[in-house]
């Protein structure tokens, strides 16, 4: 079966609805975020799956790179970038427990993405400390993974979560305090917090989730004219349940100037 036949007949917005209903979300936060640019601003998508967020980047202007370990992958995410016309957008088979051996990347981008991929790395503080030594300073890092707080989807999300990095989640997520954490341990400055994914999003997928065991093709007709529902109602029905969102969501910035030490800091004051 042709993986891009939805790529060739609709375009870069079938990359949206390959999965479930939390990728549109995703992708929405990210593109609020992410400005258009003429400015051959460069983005680098860690951990970037079939790599629509990384062609969704190179829409908006960016020469965008995505990195994932998987070969099969990163095949087919060429070859949407084939399809939807986006040489700014490229690929590399890398995994990210390795960025740091990629010196060449270093201090190239302007902004830098990590959607759901975090919670997938024991070390996280290491991935946070590669992710921003690639970072210009001035760059941003755009990073969405689990709310420590969610409702289990599946029974799956309730764990037990893996000891060992075997393609799961190693941990349930994250709160506000453990991201501003990692943020500070890799010389980023946390910017804002937010969320994404509310109660409908997450029904629908769940949905999906079941049908999939009965046949993909039956999960994906059904849930076809479901899609456009969640952006329009999750922003408010998702408070008005009380509903935890499934995603936490940042942005950080690195630091455009080195921190003054205390030195030069005395003799300012003495002049």
């Amino acid at each position: 079966m042709d993986k891009s036949l939805l790529v060739r007949l609709l375009g870069f917005r079938a990359t949206l609805i390959h999965g479930d209903t939390l990728v549109l979300d995703r992708w929405r936060w990210l593109r609020r975020r992410l400005p258009e640019t003429r400015n051959r601003e460069t983005l680098l998508d860690v951990g970037c799956g079939t790599g629509a967020f990384t062609l969704g980047a190179a829409r908006r202007g960016y020469a965008a790179l995505g990195l994932s370990w998987d070969e099969r992958n990163q095949r087919t995410a060429a070859e949407r970038a084939a399809i939807c016309k986006l040489p700014q957008a490229s690929f590399e088979v890398l995994d990210v427990r390795r960025l740091d051996e990629r010196h060449d990347l270093a201090g190239r981008f302007d902004f830098a993405i990590n959607c759901e991929n975090i919670e997938h790395i024991l070390d996280d503080r290491k991935l946070m400390r590669d992710i921003a030594t690639c970072l210009r300073p001035g760059g941003r890092l755009l990073l969405t993974t689990p709310y420590l707080h969610y409702r289990p989807m599946m029974p799956q999300d309730r764990g037990p979560f893996s000891t060992v990095e075997d393609g799961g989640h190693v941990r349930r997520g994250y709160t506000p305090a453990m991201l501003e954490e990692l943020c500070q341990q890799a010389g980023l400055r946390l910017e804002q917090v937010s969320y994404c994914s509310g109660w409908l999003s997450q029904r629908i997928s769940t949905l999906l989730r079941a049908l999939v065991q009965v046949h993909p093709l039956l999960a994906w007709a059904v849930v076809l004219p479901l899609r456009p529902l969640p952006p329009l109602l999750d922003g408010w029905l998702t408070p008005l349940l009380r509903w935890p969102f499934f995603s936490i969501c940042i942005e950080a910035y690195k630091p455009r100037f080195e921190a003054p030490t205390a030195l030069a800091q005395g003799a300012d004051h003495g002049r």
